[in-house]
């Protein structure tokens, strides 16, 4: 059985991508796709409102990414209709470490993210696009991406979604099982996982992340869910941490 998904908040989504792309004057939008259920989602978005022809999807592999990441990313733009292009980066990534020279996991991963990125926004400057950005509510509030990296984007369709609602909304879609229940990974590096990389499950972050938005007292919050106190201050000290990735870049007072 189906989940069931707010049609409001759904209709409310399309009219955002309608909208902006008609006031941006752009001919379509371009959009990372890893295999992953956000990008996705965000895909089937664009194509449901603005039609296969004007969404591009690219795939963008490292030496890291899953070999049958190529064919599910190429058979789920066939199924929804939209182009697809596969651009290796991995090249661009070994030039950027030959200068940078570093063998840190975490900076090459944000690396890769950077190099995604440029090519995304070359194509979307070279083909009059908008780059869709791909983040939901759930790894913005944890500064769980890579600032100027998968941060950067146009729009994020389903940026006031938690990760919990964007299964919600994927199954409510029909997006396939074979991404829905693919374990959520920025595929960083192999057998990188979100939740093993945050140390706590979706389900448990994003009630969390409520009750914080609910201004729920923490003690709260780990009694309902039955967890350590000490998690649900670090989950709340990591929000506040990393609201400089949320927020454009200050400016001193006038």
């Amino acid at each position: 059985m189906k989940e069931e998904f707010p049609p409001q908040t759904l209709d409310g989504i399309h009219e955002f991508i309608r909208q902006l792309v008609k006031e941006s004057g752009a001919e379509g939008v371009v959009i990372g796709l890893s295999g992953g259920i956000d990008s996705a989602l965000v895909s089937r978005l664009c194509v449901d409102v603005l039609g296969g022809d004007r969404v591009l999807n690219v795939f963008m592999p490292s030496s890291s990414s899953p070999a049958e990441d190529h064919d599910l990313t190429r058979r789920y733009s066939e199924m929804i209709g939209s182009e697809y292009r596969t651009v290796p980066i991995q090249a661009m990534v070994d030039a950027f470490r030959s200068v940078l020279v570093t063998d840190d996991r975490l900076e090459l991963g944000n690396i890769m993210a950077r190099c995604r990125m440029t090519v995304l926004y070359h194509m979307a400057k070279s083909e009059n696009r908008l780059v869709m950005g791909t983040g939901n509510r759930s790894e913005l509030l944890m500064g769980y991406f890579t600032k100027h990296g998968d941060g950067a984007c146009d729009a994020l369709p389903i940026g006031n979604l938690y990760k919990t609602q964007v299964r919600q909304l994927s199954i409510h879609l029909g997006i396939p099982d074979y991404i829905v229940d693919r374990v959520p990974s920025a595929g960083l590096w192999e057998g990188q996982s979100d939740e093993q990389e945050m140390g706590i499950s979706y389900e448990n972050l994003d009630l969390i992340l409520k009750g914080i938005n609910d201004d729920t007292p923490p003690e709260e919050t780990a009694s309902l869910l039955d967890i350590p106190l000490e998690k649900v201050i670090g989950i709340e000290a990591r929000v506040a941490a990393n609201r400089h990735k949320r927020h454009a870049p200050p400016l001193p007072n006038p």
